[in-house]
């Protein structure tokens, strides 16, 4: 049986958890240890979890863990911190040419842990076993709403604007309704946007759809077979909102290319949540980083028809509850087979931690 250790969460404004406390209940009804850090910010009270009767820890402690414990967390760790000589369970990017990827497989190779890499937890024919896709998308749509309505200056009280129609810091919702409360608000007496999403037919696709029809705004879906040809796409620019899902890689092609920003459009905010803007796949190549919740949009054009580009990476993380609760149950039934499945999931991610870690 394995020893689980689920850490608290380093990186401002994440609140979400991969396991529940009724998961913990049943991990250790299954024979697992659980140890769970304290976190004042999760949005899973600490009282749930200590109610099961796990170990608690304090946050940040996995560092000092037994040797055999596993270290399970969701974003990426502090990048000055030690070698790492644990297993660890994250969503780590790493591999597909990241900017930080390399500094973080360095710190495994020379402290000899291993990555299982949430992103690569996949089943015999290479279908992720659990995302939090459905909460990215839904999430990802809102915040590129928010955006063209902060744009056009009509915004309602709390909208958060800064500068010229520029979205300021958004926040956590503790459910979706309060969400979509905010949201319709936002665009009250705003001019009717239209939206078309990419990669329609997926979970990511799936949120992004549902959140525009939740609020009204007319919905183009679009997935493989509208961009096998591999563009050019001016269709694109002919809505108010693009929300790009197509996960980044070999193959994918580009959908709003530099030129298109000289090219006349109705396109106002991209929201792209596949978000991959240091990687070489990266298919809205018109942006270099990432942007976050206290700064959530980069303006990459300006004048009568600015062009706003939303790419948090974090997405799922404005609606913690929902999203956690979603993942955590896809994901339990693959945590109880933890060190007892040695050709199941949990293998292959360890191998492909293994091809990646040779190449130097």
């Amino acid at each position: 049986m394995a020893h689980i250790w689920v850490r608290a969460e380093q990186r401002a404004q994440e609140q979400r958890v991969g396991v529940t406390p009724h998961g913990v209940s049943q991990l250790m009804a299954a024979g697992h240890a659980v140890t769970v850090e304290e976190s004042p910010v999760r949005a899973i009270a600490m009282e749930d979890y200590v109610a099961t009767g796990c170990d608690v820890a304090a946050a940040h402690s996995w560092v000092d863990a037994p040797e055999n414990a596993i270290i399970f967390g969701l974003k990426e760790l502090d990048p000055d911190g030690p070698d790492l000589r644990h297993r660890h369970i994250m969503f780590g990017h790493a591999y597909k040419g990241q900017s930080d990827g390399p500094q973080l497989l360095s710190r495994f190779r020379r402290g000899g842990g291993v990555l299982l890499d949430l992103e690569y937890l996949t089943d015999e024919a290479g279908r992720r076993v659990a995302a939090f896709g459905y909460w990215a998308g839904y999430a990802g749509a809102a915040v590129g709403l928010m955006a063209y309505a902060a744009q056009t200056g009509a915004a309602q009280a709390g909208a958060g604007q800064i500068g010229a129609g520029q979205l300021g810091a958004v926040g956590v919702y503790a459910e979706k309704d309060a969400l979509l409360k905010d949201l319709r608000a936002r665009l009250g007496g705003v001019p009717a946007a239209s939206g078309i999403v990419i990669g329609a037919l997926g979970r990511v696709g799936t949120g992004a759809g549902d959140l525009l029809d939740a609020v009204g705004v007319p919905v183009t879906r679009w997935d493989i077979d509208q961009t096998r040809g591999g563009g050019p796409f001016p269709e694109i620019l002919t809505h108010t909102l693009f929300v790009n899902c197509i996960l980044a890689g070999p193959g994918v092609p580009v959908f709003v290319p530099k030129p298109a920003l000289a090219t006349p459009r109705v396109l106002r905010v991209i929201a792209d949540v596949s978000c991959d803007p240091s990687s070489s796949y990266n298919s809205v190549p018109i942006y270099d980083h990432a942007t976050s919740f206290a700064d959530p949009v980069i303006r990459v054009a300006g004048g009568e028809a600015p062009l706003d580009v939303m790419a948090i990476d974090n997405l799922p993380s404005m609606l913690p509850v929902e999203s956690s609760q979603d993942y955590a149950a896809q994901l339990l039934p693959h945590l109880m087979a933890l060190d007892s499945d040695p050709l199941g999931v949990w293998a292959r991610a360890g191998a492909i931690f293994r091809q990646h870690i040779d190449v130097r």
